[in-house]
């Protein structure tokens, strides 16, 4: 009989949390559960000390769930604001592909827990104050999704070597090609959208082992580290790769990637500037800007303890940079081919005279890090 490990506040929510290990139970199902309830009895504490004890609790909990996650097939928690947080944060230690679900009112805005964590959210648009047949029918749909988790089949592992790439809408034509042409190598590609969300997903990747190598296409996250933008933290965005064989290029690197037009400043409107979407405003870098970015990246690089190279088109870095395009402009390039190229310590640079969007550049990156790879 497959396990399930149900998270909650029992303390205030025992009797929703009792429906869905019922329900669970029907699809023959053993429940487990964790209680993560702050059991402040009444004592209403300041932010400071709420926060202090969500963290404790959201501790404990990990380590319960890591501790579990080996007899559990599926991990699944119900929570509101506080609980949902605490559940989400504890589950965040768990490996990235093990299923992993929370049924929530979506009361925070949950893309930071989930940017590198792959958990599934499910809303239940309804507060979870009581049972009610709409919450009902959302904890039975629930129930049958992790039924069927539970007895999933498991992907065996790939026998080709694995390349992590990173991309953007802005590089996208260039991202399928390099994945393109490593599959037509005989190598599984894993591309991760670099939006300062997918940088997190791409660093844990890494992380946990999964690549043999990198081909780090679009840097355009260290300037949403750097200068603006939404992102999550991820402090070993451009560090986690020092032991791979990588190729970096610096798509995205030439703009600032901000929201919709209605909320970008005078200042960056009176720039050079473009609608990527109703949602993005990409608007281009100063010189001096660019200038610091390529400093930036360069000291990242030059930590890089395995072969790194640096493939520079200078026909473009986006695809908005080429002539005509809104943010054209090759003296950017030029400035951050000459940093790269007069920094560089611990790794190699190669200008080409293509634009990163075409097929020729993703020959030449990829025969660039698959030689590094055979040779080191």
């Amino acid at each position: 009989m497959a396990r399930v490990l149900l998270i909650g506040t029992f303390e205030t929510k025992k009797a929703e949390l009792d429906y869905l290990a019922g329900a669970l139970a029907d699809h023959g199902l053993d429940v487990s559960t964790l209680d993560v309830s702050l059991a402040n009895n009444g004592v209403i504490w300041s932010g400071a000390e709420k926060l202090s004890q969500m963290a404790a609790k959201a501790e404990a909990a990990a380590a319960h769930i890591t501790a579990q996650s080996s007899q559990c097939s599926v991990a699944i928690g119900v929570g509101g604001g506080t609980g949902g947080e605490i559940i989400l944060a504890a589950m965040k230690g768990l490996p990235s592909a093990y299923p992993k679900i929370l049924i929530t009112t979506l009361a925070f805005d949950p893309r930071p827990a989930l940017a590198d964590s792959s958990i599934t959210i499910i809303p239940t648009l309804c507060d979870i104050e009581g049972l009610n047949t709409y919450l009902k029918q959302v904890f039975e749909n629930a129930a049958a999704g992790v039924a069927g988790l539970a007895n999933r089949r498991s992907v065996p592992p790939s026998d080709k070597a694995c390349i992590a790439i990173t991309t953007l809408g802005a590089t996208g034509i260039a991202g399928a090609e390099v994945a393109k042409t490593l599959e037509g190598t005989g190598h599984e590609a894993t591309v991760f959208h670099a939006n300062g969300y997918g940088g997190a997903a791409f660093t844990r990747f890494i992380e946990e082992g999964h690549a043999q190598g990198v081909i780090d296409l679009n840097v355009h996250e260290l300037g949403r580290l750097r200068l603006a933008g939404a992102h999550v933290p991820m402090a070993a965005r451009f560090s986690a790769a020092h032991d791979l064989p990588r190729v970096v290029l610096p798509g995205g690197l030439n703009f600032i990637g901000l929201g919709a037009i209605d909320t970008v400043g005078d200042a960056h409107k009176a720039r050079p500037h473009y609608r990527h979407t109703a949602q993005f405003t990409h608007v281009k870098l100063t010189e001096d800007e660019m200038a610091d970015q390529a400093r930036a990246l360069a000291a990242e690089l030059n930590n890089a303890r395995a072969p790194c190279h640096v493939v520079l088109p200078m026909g473009g870095f986006s695809h908005e940079d080429r002539p005509g395009g809104a943010i054209e402009d090759p003296h950017l390039r030029t400035i951050t081919a000459d940093i790269l190229g007069r920094q560089a310590k611990a790794y190699t640079t190669q200008r080409i005279d293509h634009h990163i969007n075409t097929a020729e550049c993703a020959q030449v990156a990829v025969a660039a890090l698959l030689e590094r790879m055979l040779h080191g």
